[in-house]
């Protein structure tokens, strides 16, 4: 009788009243997984002119974003959804590999934080939603879609190819499966093909919480900058400068003279290049100075006039015209690269 009332006693305890039993994950709709997580989505603004996403990961100011949203900078910040602005203060760590990053800000209060998945039970099929910052102007715009692929890469790399759109301003943002859990970071997009859209696993991000290298933004910026492009030119080491310019060297510019900037740099490339292909590095420096002393002297944009000056400063310094012709090269793809960022922040191109 003693022995019953033991086994009685037992399996009442396991699964009597007194049992845990832990409740399945609720699914949710996609206003819901909204409405529950834009409080931990913020807005990552890097310099003047480049804007990503990212989402709080820890209360006390770690936020998960793409590495390539804040490579080389020293100037980040991130905006939430009240409008505060809080500036970067630390790198807590950063993934190559995985194109991540983890941003540190000082909160005068703890931050809402999004919970991550478990990406390895992601498969080909699952609903999606991602909520980003497309271009670096709409702000919190959320997209639907399916898994469309688990992709292995390699032993290291596993991407999510999503239908759900993203554009550029998105990188950095959380997708999320029906419960509301982060299962993936948007991270590329590709226009040759369409609604081809790739996000990391978010089981990515939980290691690289767990392996913190905490390091200041200047050391950051300096490990992660990219390092000078050198071509060999016919023997001759040349180490390409491409200047990065903020948008503001095209303040005062309209529209139609920023087109006409970029109209005759592509025409002066496509006359000097093949004279440069050919081995007159003298006649495809000519073309090029040309032009940059035209819009040095005429350009009704200060920027651009400055920038062009700087070009040809520059070449003015070398020696022969195979460094000449490739000092000038550098100055105009840098107001290409300007020119293209300047477009994508107005909503003038496609992304």
């Amino acid at each position: 009788m003693v022995r019953l009332l033991l086994v009685a006693t037992v399996v009442t305890g396991v699964f009597g009243c007194g049992a845990t039993v832990k409740a399945p994950p609720t699914r949710l709709t996609p206003k819901q997984i909204v409405e529950q997580s834009r409080a931990a989505i913020v807005r990552v603004e890097v310099g003047t002119d480049r804007v990503g996403t990212g989402f709080v990961v820890d209360g006390s100011g770690a936020i998960a974003t793409n590495l390539h949203v804040v490579v080389g900078a020293t100037d980040i910040k991130v905006r939430t959804l009240d409008g505060a602005v809080l500036t970067v203060a630390r790198i807590l760590a950063f993934d190559p590999d995985h194109d991540l990053a983890l941003l540190d800000v000082d909160p005068r209060l703890p931050l809402p934080m999004l919970r991550l998945g478990d990406s390895d039970q992601v498969a080909a099929g699952d609903p999606v939603i991602a909520i980003g910052n497309p271009l670096g102007v709409l702000d919190y715009t959320v997209s639907d879609g399916l898994i469309s692929s688990v992709r292995t890469v390699s032993a290291e790399l596993t991407l999510l190819q999503i239908s759900a759109p993203i554009s550029q301003g998105s990188s950095g943002g959380p997708l999320f499966n029906t419960f509301g859990e982060v299962i993936g970071v948007a991270t590329a997009i590709f226009n040759e093909g369409q609604n081809l859209n790739f996000g990391v696993p978010s089981n990515y991000v939980r290691a690289l919480t767990l392996a913190h290298r905490p390091m200041t933004v200047a050391a950051f910026a300096e490990l992660t900058q990219p390092r000078p492009q050198t071509i060999d030119a016919g023997g001759k080491t040349i180490v390409r400068k491409v200047p990065r310019h903020e948008l503001t060297v095209f303040e005062g510019c309209t529209d139609q003279q920023i087109g006409e900037t970029v109209e005759s740099i592509s025409k002066a490339i496509e006359l000097g290049a093949p004279l440069y292909n050919q081995g007159n590095h003298e006649a495809c420096y000519r073309i090029y100075e040309g032009t940059s002393m035209r819009f040095e002297r005429d350009s009704g944009c200060k920027g651009v006039r400055d920038a062009f000056g700087a070009g040809l400063l520059r070449s003015s310094t070398l020696e022969d015209f195979t460094e000449k012709a490739w000092a000038l090269r550098d100055m105009f793809d840098g107001l290409l690269d300007v020119a293209v960022r300047h477009a994508k922040r107005s909503g003038s191109t496609s992304p």
